[in-house]
């Protein structure tokens, strides 16, 4: 009986709570149906939430809550679970590190965080426990008696997303921080810490330290870059620094530029020992760019323009340039303006397209020797050179060889100069007379003098000294076709060149036969 009895109450208790949760069911299915969500109670939510607390002794880490180690695991930074909780601290309280400072004095200290960072303001209480503890709570008011439910595989994508993002950031080379307002870095990637690590000789401070001066940016103008320099010990470093704008913070990017420095300063160099090598120049250099404005031109432009070396310094343009060497009357004197502006213009289309001669005779009697010579990008190059005493040299020298031609014309023995080659390379007009075919070789000449002449000793001796045979005389005589006898006589000249000289003498009575004895005596003739 007393069996019949427990089992009927433990029947009538499972009756009762099967019943209980069939209600709760369709409360629930119900409330579905309206579209309502069902709401926890306080107790609830705040029991199974969990405060965010940290406990340090001498900044070691002794324990904390489950959410404040998953912060210490996520939050990234510096190694050290103090430093990497001061760096996820201090973009969000700035002035935590000084207010922990004084927490030996003030025992406890509630601070309240600044809005951004993508939530709502934070509030932290740090609390001396005494024996070097110190208990750091932070809590989100906004979160408080509040659940917020997250699909677990948007929250693994998110995560994901966040892992990737980081290590990109902290792979790259390049040096990468964010500053406030009061630009406090309140945020770097690993190349930063690296180097401010190394830097500091291991110990690396929070708020770290400034490395670069960056670009101030200007509200409403973008991106704003500068080139800045670090000193490591004695090793500097260069860096092209890129500041952006975001809300009250700002993002900043260092990119290594030592390449671009060092082939800067190459072409710097390179571009000195050019200006230098110019100024040592006697020939006068203008360059002009390709909007024809003048950039680069050296002292002896100077000297032989005669142009202030302020209006040169001002980088006048081509045509004012040229209109300046007018003036000076340092161009050739035209008939009028638009011709010599015509002029002009022809100079620069023929420089621009190809190398361009000319020479200006000027008016105070100098002659310049103007070069101009494209260069890339459209660039052009103009080069003056005196060439005075050149031209005047030429002309002295051309009238020597006239006055000496002349001379030459006036003997009455031809002359005839060959070259080692064979070739004829200097005659005289009575040369020119006796032999009116100008052979210009000594083959030629030959044939011309055996088919106007008698072949016999005398010319077979002259053929072969005239072809340089061994034991061959140097004086002889021939007989031309009118039986006149012509002595001739060769010799060197500078070694190499052989002057052929024919003299004509009185003609001989009846016909002269070539015997080898009358030969000899018509050379002996020939010869006195």
């Amino acid at each position: 009986m007393a069996s019949y009895d427990l089992w009927s109450t433990v029947a009538a208790l499972v009756a009762g709570t099967f019943s209980v949760v069939l209600a709760i069911l369709c409360i629930r299915a119900y409330d579905r149906l309206k579209g309502r969500r069902p709401q926890a109670t306080l107790g609830t939510l705040s029991d199974g939430l969990q405060p965010v607390i940290f406990l340090f002794r001498d900044r070691q880490l002794v324990d904390a809550t489950g959410p404040a180690r998953s912060l210490l695991d996520h939050a990234g930074g510096p190694d050290g679970d103090w430093p990497r909780l001061m760096a996820w601290i201090a973009p969000r309280f700035p002035d935590a590190a000084r207010h922990l400072s004084e927490l030996d004095a003030r025992l406890q200290i509630d601070l309240t965080g600044s809005e951004g960072m993508g939530s709502a303001a934070l509030s932290l209480r740090a609390e001396d426990l005494g024996e070097g503890l110190v208990r750091i709570s932070v809590n989100d008011p906004s979160a408080e008696h509040a659940g917020i439910l997250v699909d677990s595989l948007s929250q693994q994508a998110m995560e994901e997303e966040l892992d990737l993002l980081r290590r990109a950031l902290d792979q790259t080379p390049m040096l990468v921080w964010r500053q406030d307002a009061d630009s406090r870095i309140t945020w770097a990637n690993a190349a930063y810490l690296r180097r401010a690590e190394v830097m500091g000789d291991g110990d690396l401070p929070w708020p770290l330290p400034r490395l670069l001066e960056s670009p101030k940016p200007v509200p409403g103008a973008g991106t704003k870059t500068r080139r800045a320099s670090l000193d490591d010990h004695g090793v500097v470093s260069w860096y092209d620094c890129h500041s952006h704008k975001m809300g009250d913070q700002t993002m900043m990017f260092a990119l290594p530029a030592d390449a671009a420095v060092r082939a800067e300063r190459s072409l710097r160099e390179f571009v000195q020992t050019l200006t230098k090598t110019f100024a040592d120049l006697p020939i006068g250099l203008a360059i002009f760019d390709r909007q024809r404005r003048l950039q680069l031109f050296n002292p002896a432009l100077i000297d032989l323009t005669g142009l202030p070396t302020g209006f040169l310094t001002a980088r006048p343009t081509l045509l004012d340039f040229l209109d300046q060497l007018r003036e000076h009357r340092m161009v050739p004197e035209p008939k009028d303006y638009r011709s010599w502006r015509q002029q002009m213009s022809n100079l620069e289309s023929a420089a621009a397209t190809g190398h361009h001669v000319e020479e200006w005779s000027l008016p105070n009697g100098r002659t310049y020797r103007v070069t101009g010579r494209p260069h890339p990008d459209g660039a052009v190059a103009f080069l003056f050179d005196d060439i005075t005493s050149e031209i005047a040299l030429t002309r002295q020298f051309r009238s020597d060889l006239l006055m000496g031609s002349a001379v030459l014309d006036r003997l009455d023995d031809a002359l005839a100069v060959f070259e080692p080659s064979g070739k004829i390379v200097l005659t005289n007009q009575a040369y020119r007379d006796m032999w009116p075919s100008a052979a210009g070789t000594l083959t030629e000449a030959l044939a011309e003098w055996k088919s106007q002449g008698q072949t016999g000793p005398g010319f077979a001796a002259l053929e072969a000294r005239l072809q340089g045979q061994p034991e061959a005389r140097d004086t002889g005589a021939i007989l031309d076709a009118r039986g006149h006898l012509i002595g001739w006589s060769v010799s060197f000249l500078g070694g190499t060149n052989q002057l052929l000289s024919f003299k004509k003498n009185v003609a001989v009575q009846g016909p002269v036969r070539p015997e080898p004895d009358r030969s000899a005596s018509l050379s002996q003739v020939g010869a006195r």
